[in-house]
């Protein structure tokens, strides 16, 4: 008996289902894998918007790892020092203060101790003392500013480019422009463990680019695969099995954009399935740690930051283009009473893990086009709040980048002598995303996507590039 697939809509075209079907040459193409099984064409074919595409003009990354410290940690006790705040302990700032989103108290000098690293010499707390052990090749930017002093816009301005509207976030935009490199992973993986930040999947949501550019998140606090991603093998069907469904499913799904105009959401659909395919072939290799020597598992460190951040490179190696790594969804670095307690333990959790990935670059050869960038929304204030805590502040902050084109071993930008704003060589959040995708080989003014009649960018109308700190 011979197994034939039924045409569903075997009918005479109309004129009016020729154009129509003409004007889905994209839709098409984004089913003409479904059918064959075949990996991606060669570079900057349309087979799939998912296909490896280069740059318009020469890049100096091809990947970038994001280590997100949810919830702002404080800039005065990790990379911009303020010893001023010692001679006012308690007491208010002779230069008053800006604004804040609960009421502050006298200056609150830090709990922790500064120290000069590196060749450069740059003070970092004892907090991140062996991140700083890396620190000539870091660029510190102390001098980053935000929009607003509440966590919701803030998120949203740093991941997406917008405090208040919902735009495609960064991640979203490096996809879009240079697809992934491995037609078997996702080209933007975010991992967060012990659940969501606020404003949970918009951080790293498409907007209103094609949903297959979303981040694909994982709940990285469990160690086994299966529990990693959720469905990554099927216990009733074999691969085989599964290429003949979704090839039936490609069936169908062809017949019905035939008859109807273009829908994103259809495609991102199909895109899905076909993703979530693939992923058995390699996720669960890059996933399983237990591939990786036991010296490897010691300089990261068995915890859920070090076995995620060693996950991270393992993704990047195998071509995924942005990583962006959650600290602090559970408990975040959102310290408004007992911050030294708070910000100890948090620090402890990440610098090793941090260490350890800046090394293992290093020493792969993934250093030089891998772009590392570190930081929160925004900073908190030099004030007291409540028990020993410190208040949002997002007048000046500090975030490193570190890795290709950055110029290490520097400091870029100052904050007041009480480290409230930033007074020298400013660098807005939408300097920082220019910066980024200038690295990767886009004009930020020019790499646009139509939309409702306009031409949007992830900058919008602002930001210019930091050349200071590209080497």
């Amino acid at each position: 008996m011979h197994s034939v697939l039924p045409n569903f809509l075997d009918v005479p075209w109309t004129r009016r289902d020729f154009l129509r079907r003409c004007g889905m040459g994209l839709g098409a193409l984004a089913f003409s894998h479904l059918s064959n099984g075949t990996a991606f064409a060669a570079e900057g074919s349309a087979t799939s918007p998912l296909s490896p595409k280069p740059p318009p003009f020469p890049a100096r990354v091809k990947r970038v790892v994001h280590f997100f410290l949810n919830g702002g940690p404080s800039h005065v006790d990790t990379f911009d020092p303020k010893p001023a705040l010692a001679r006012y302990a308690g007491q208010p700032l002779p230069t008053g203060h800006l604004p804040t989103e609960r009421k502050t108290g006298g200056a609150f000098p830090s709990p922790f101790k500064f120290q000069r690293y590196g060749q450069s010499g740059i003070e970092v707390s004892e907090l991140f003392s062996r991140t700083a052990a890396h620190i000539d090749s870091i660029a510190v930017v102390r001098s980053m500013q935000a929009n607003l002093p509440n966590h919701e816009p803030s998120l949203m301005l740093m991941n997406c480019g917008d405090s208040i509207q919902s735009r495609p976030s960064v991640g979203s935009w490096i996809t879009y422009g240079l697809g992934t490199e491995n037609e078997n992973l996702p080209g933007f993986i975010v991992l967060c463990p012990k659940g969501l930040p606020v404003k949970e999947h918009e951080n790293w949501q498409a907007g209103f680019l094609p949903g297959v550019f979303q981040g694909t998140f994982i709940d990285s606090q469990h160690s086994d695969v299966e529990r990693l991603i959720e469905n990554i093998r099927s216990p009733a069907a074999s691969l085989a099995q599964q290429r003949r469904q979704l090839d039936l499913l490609g069936k169908i799904n062809r017949d019905h954009v035939g008859l109807r105009s273009a829908d994103s959401r259809l495609e991102a659909r199909i895109q899905t399935f076909e993703m979530a395919y693939r992923m058995q072939l390699e996720a669960a290799d890059a996933f399983d740690l237990s591939r990786e020597s036991a010296a490897m598992r010691d300089l990261y460190g068995t915890t859920i930051h070090g076995n995620q951040t060693l996950i991270a490179r393992r993704l990047l190696e195998r071509g995924v283009r942005y990583v962006q790594l959650w600290h602090g969804a559970a408990q975040p670095w959102d310290s408004h009473g007992n911050l030294e307690a708070e910000h100890r333990k948090l620090a402890r959790e990440i610098d090793q893990p941090i260490a350890a990935l800046l090394t293992d670059l290093k020493q792969r050869g993934l250093f030089e086009d891998t772009l590392v960038i570190w930081g929160g929304e925004f900073g908190r204030t030099p004030t007291t709040e409540g028990s020993n805590g410190r208040d949002h502040n997002p007048y000046g902050f500090t975030m490193w980048l570190a890795g290709g084109g950055i110029r290490g071993g520097m400091v870029h930008g100052a904050t007041d002598e009480f480290g409230f704003q930033a007074v020298e060589n400013k660098v807005h959040v939408h300097d920082l995303h220019a910066t980024l995708l200038h690295l990767f080989g886009f004009d930020h003014e020019r790499f646009t996507f139509r939309y409702a009649g306009r031409d949007f960018r992830l900058t919008d109308v602002h930001g210019n590039v930091v050349r200071e700190i590209l080497a």
